[in-house]
């Protein structure tokens, strides 16, 4: 099937000036008479976003500080009060004198700001998703980020054009493993997430190895006052599953606090097909083995964030920000169904595995912020110290049944380990940023310190009759060093923008098996240079041009050289011998009236990590694991378009033509190496509706097309997505109701094939993708206006814009 999406877009080249500016007045009624403590707001014009926020001091006076030059719209609000809305352009400081208000006939509870805003908006480097208040923000994070324009899920993974995606959470670094990742983020209330950051080619700030970044921003108050919400969740997939979480948000004068938890009981179900022809050296097929799989997980997860942020003085300020997730009682049950045939097809036997796997979870994480503004006006100075602990401890029971083609008992084999995981990371980093005559500079350095410790003993047999198999346990210990420094200087001369960085790093790895007496030590020193230049064609297009050198460095969890069996014949296996990968990140960008974009890209991924399955011939059996490849490289041509169609229909689209090659080293086979590649296309669009007068009803139809990817040495089939979804406020704005329902096509899920010399694998995996999804939420105290993403309403700003 084809399905063809035809979408235009691009790029966005600038990079504003970082000047700012104040603006000062205050708030009075129509009399003359101060209005004290009445809101004031600061609404970018372009998006109508939220970017500051205060409260007028006892005689009605505010400041608004810290401004970047733009087009925005004033707006105060008051109780019994009318707001009055004043476009401003700001160009230096301004002073506004009194910002009028005039009395309502009868009072109103609150100034409620309704309307529809643009889900997508793109930036110089980076493009901006904004889920507040949508219907896809009633999931979790992990739902919101695998819907995030040009991110790809590959086997539970997030990948920006063909590279694994560096999740960050409100600029920070989450520093887990994939794994650890993936449990972090379906545990994360979705209702609690500003927007995601999608950032394919990082700025020199950013650590050398992320790749392209996924930046998750939470919501957080601006204007003094509380507010939190409660939420329930039901899903209806091939089990049914719910959750609560619960928000509460307060901001005073110098404190401000949120905090979320979150409880997900869930029982999933996940199908998977695996089709292996083994083959031997005369190139026949001589054996055929089908694996049919259900693996039915069970989990307890609770998750708890806290954000604490404390005004020092007007020029200092403190956050602390926390994350704790638990899951007690993790568990995933594996029925396997395996029938072995000839190279003519006549069953040879067939197997039947049962397999349990327990796990005991917790992940916790702590950052303490500094932020002070210096004397210069602009400047700031920040600092930052993080720790994150993550336990895990769990082990294996299998047991595998071999039957003749009549169905009569051959033998069995039973097996089942018992593993420890416990990682410490430290990080310290220090940054320092301040304007200059037209333009900017910043620099920082980074100390992040990682440990690892790691323990698997594997037994044979059932019961009393286990016996320890020295071969298969190990003790596993990882202790890496990064020491980082860097600096970024951005100029603008009208019409051209230009910004270099440069970044250092040196690294200290030692990765060792105590029970193999085997050593790993990596030492290196790297420079990573950045090059972004843009200039303007005319007042409606511009043009830019970007380069950055990237690192992939092996992580604890793909250096470490356990095994996890599915069965004897089918297990996963860590790689000691990894080494860093380096890539070259080119980018020609083109955009006409902030509407139209389009990216042209190359990228030598050198010899970066992959994936790979190998079938063992001789041995029978199956090996997943991670490669440093021969070499890799990608191109493509992306269009975007991002645009309202009507007033109440607002269109994004995002489309790429691409092309993907790996060289793969065929470490089972008589070649060396194999080329993997495919020339594709990847189409996502985005429909957001107001299907209401009023605005309280808007609807989100969302299609997503892919005709096929690389995942190491296999290829992925094509996929279809379609997902659809309604929104409804009640009660004055007071409650939410969402239902979704996703994949409703049931194309969402693709096939894997390996075909190479002596390798053929066909792999078919079916997580519960398709489903609907109820939530309802409440809220309750001062919730309007109180984050820093606000929409006015169209016929509102309409009105201002033709004065």
């Amino acid at each position: 099937m084809k399905l063809k999406i035809l979408l235009v877009l691009g790029l966005f080249p600038l990079v504003l000036t970082s000047q700012t500016f104040q603006i000062s007045g205050s708030v009075k009624d129509t009399d003359g008479v101060p209005l004290p403590l009445a809101n004031v707001l600061l609404l970018r014009a372009q998006d109508s976003a939220q970017i500051k926020g205060t409260s007028a001091d006892d005689i009605g006076r505010f400041t608004l500080k810290d401004i970047e030059e733009d087009l925005y719209f004033l707006y105060a609000s008051y109780f019994g009060y009318k707001s009055v809305l004043v476009p401003l352009e700001v160009r230096s400081d301004i002073r506004i004198g009194a910002l009028i208000m005039e009395e309502e006939g009868e009072s109103l509870d609150e100034v409620v700001v309704t309307g529809q805003r643009p889900t997508i908006e793109r930036q110089a480097d980076r493009i901006v998703f904004n889920v507040e208040n949508t219907v896809i923000s009633e999931g979790s994070t992990w739902d919101i980020l695998r819907k995030a324009p040009g991110v790809v899920t590959v086997q539970d993974n997030l990948e920006i054009r063909g590279q694994t995606a560096t999740v960050y959470l409100n600029d920070r670094k989450v520093q887990l493993s994939q794994s650890e990742i993936l449990d972090l983020l379906k545990g994360l209330d979705g209702n609690a997430i500003s927007s995601v950051e999608v950032i394919p080619v990082p700025p020199a700030s950013f650590e050398a190895e992320d790749g392209p970044v996924l930046n998750i921003r939470t919501r957080q108050n601006i204007l003094p006052g509380y507010k939190g919400s409660v939420r329930g969740q039901y899903t209806q997939a091939v089990f049914p599953k719910y959750s609560f979480a619960t928000s509460h948000y307060f901001k005073g004068e110098k404190f401000g606090v949120f905090a979320n938890y979150s409880i997900n009981p869930r029982k999933t179900l996940r199908e998977l097909e695996n089709d292996v022809n083994f083959i031997d050296d005369q190139n026949t097929v001589f054996s055929r083995w089908s694996t049919d799989t259900e693996e039915v997980s069970r989990t307890q997860a609770q998750q708890l964030n806290l954000i604490l942020d404390y005004d020092l003085s007007d020029r200092d300020q403190l956050n602390l920000t926390s994350n704790v997730t638990v899951s007690p009682n993790k568990t995933y049950d594996y029925n396997l169904q395996t029938v072995m045939r000839n190279g003519a097809g006549a069953v040879d036997s067939t197997l039947q595995t049962f397999q349990d796997t327990r796990e005991d979870q917790i992940s916790t994480s702590l950052d303490l912020n500094y932020t002070r503004k210096l004397k210069k006006e602009g400047a700031t100075l920040k600092a930052n110290g993080h720790y994150t602990y993550y336990e895990e401890t769990g082990g294996q029971e299998g047991l595998t049944t071999y039957f003749d083609p009549s169905g009569a008992f051959l033998r069995d084999f039973a097996f089942s380990t018992d593993a420890e995981q416990f990682i410490d990371i430290f990080t310290g980093q220090a940054d320092w940023y301040t304007p200059i005559t037209s333009g900017s500079f910043e620099a920082g350095f980074k100390g992040s310190f990682i440990r690892s410790r790691n323990t698997i003993e594997y037994f044979i047999g059932q019961d009393n009759q286990r016996s320890f198999d020295i071969d298969l346990s190990d003790r596993f210990n990882y202790d890496e060093e990064v020491y980082a420094a860097y600096a970024s200087l951005n100029k603008n001369w009208d019409p051209w923008t230009v910004k270099l960085g440069l970044r250092v790093e040196q690294t200290e790895v030692k990765a060792e098996s105590l029970t193999l007496n085997e050593i790993n030590r990596q030492s290196y020193l790297e420079f990573f240079p950045s090059v972004f230049v843009s200039r303007d064609l005319s007042e409606t297009q511009s043009m830019s041009f970007s380069y950055a050198r990237r690192l992939t460095r092996p992580n604890y969890a793909d250096l470490n050289p356990f095994r996890f069996f599915l069965n004897e014949n089918d297990f996963v296996q860590g790689n000691p011998n990894l080494v860093p990968a380096f890539s070259h990140n080119f980018n020609l960008n083109w955009s006409h009236n902030d509407t139209f974009y389009v990216d042209l890209y190359y990228r030598d991924n050198g010899n970066f990590l992959a994936t790979v399955s190998f079938q063992d011939n001789d041995n029978l059996t199956l090996r997943e694991t991670k490669q440093n490849v021969a070499g890799s490289r990608s191109y493509g041509l992306d269009f975007t378009v991002s645009t309202p169609i009507t007033s109440f229909w607002y269109l994004y689209s995002y489309s790429s033509l691409f092309y993907e090659e790996n060289s793969i080293f065929a470490e089972e086979s008589a070649i060396e190496t194999y080329l993997n590649k495919v020339t594709g296309l990847y189409g996502y669009l985005n429909n957001s509706l107001t299907l209401s007068k009023d605005g309280s009803l808007t609807g989100e139809v969302n299609v997503l097309y892919l005709s096929g990817f690389l995942d190491g040495a296999s290829r992925m089939s094509e996929t279809v997505t379609l997902d659809l979804g309604v929104r409804k406020t009640l009660w004055d704005d007071r409650a939410v109701i969402s239902l979704v329902a996703e994949d409703v096509l049931g194309l969402a899920n693709a096939t894997y094939t390996t075909r190479y010399a002596n390798q053929d694998i066909r792999y078919f995996s079916r997580p519960e993708t398709r489903f609907v999804r109820l939530s309802f939420t409440y809220n309750f105290g001062n919730f309007r206006l109180q984050n820093r993403d606000t929409d006015l309403d169209k016929d509102e700003l309409q009105r201002i814009e033709n004065e």
